[in-house]
């Protein structure tokens, strides 16, 4: 019998159009006892709730799968932290090359430990910033994706994964409820970088029915 936190995950993911089967409904509850643990050591979340980690970081992540249109797209995550989305996005995906971009030394030790013990497949874990990885030119125009989970203002985040994506590559940008002034911002530098703005979603969190919006830009040249 499934307990209560798997049934959640299981549920919630459907109402999100996700099937996951039993190996990565295990995976979720393996990722939540690890997240437990080492949030004792390092600030890796803050939990108010028995629902945080299913809804608010596991589920919430999983909404921006259905934007990518390729299974097994290169997905580059920039500020991972906890690993969210990326780490919920590969569980659910598998198929998806994963590139996690963490400059915390203990979050990316984090990292690092839960692709190993979830066994995680064509993942990787740098300890870097992004705009040093990105002085370095060794990921230049090569992702399908870029993806990030309210860790930057947009036009920051817009600035910053631009030089990673490949031409036709969709960035994807994480945010809350209120964002329509960075949206504002965006939109007079998305030229000189090459992007596009595709389309927002609104979404509701099931269970909570918190607002979040998902922001696509497409590379153009």
């Amino acid at each position: 019998m499934e307990n209560d936190f798997c049934r959640l995950i299981r549920e919630s993911a459907l109402e999100l159009g996700i099937s996951l089967d039993d190996r990565q409904v295990f995976q979720f509850a393996k990722y939540h006892g690890e997240l437990l643990l080492w949030n004792k050591k390092i600030n890796l979340i803050s939990e108010r709730s028995s629902l945080d980690i299913p809804i608010k970081h596991f589920i919430d992540s999983l909404t921006a799968l259905p934007f990518l249109n390729n299974k097994d797209s290169k997905v580059l995550d920039i500020g991972s932290g906890g690993g969210f989305p990326a780490l919920p996005l590969k569980i659910a995906a598998p198929g998806l090359e994963m590139l996690l971009v963490e400059s915390s030394r203990k979050k990316a030790s984090f990292l690092k430990h839960c692709v190993r013990s979830l066994e995680l497949c064509r993942v990787t874990v740098t300890t870097t910033r992004v705009e040093k990885l990105a002085k370095s030119g060794n990921y230049s125009n090569s992702f399908d994706a870029v993806i990030s989970r309210a860790t930057f203002k947009l036009p920051d985040f817009v600035s910053a994964g631009a030089p990673f994506l490949r031409p036709g590559g969709i960035l994807i940008a994480m945010k809350g409820a209120n964002f329509s002034d960075e949206l504002e911002k965006t939109a007079t530098i998305l030229q000189p970088l090459g992007l596009q703005l595709l389309s927002c979603h609104e979404i509701r969190l099931p269970v909570i029915g918190d607002e979040r919006n998902i922001v696509l830009y497409r590379k153009v040249v």
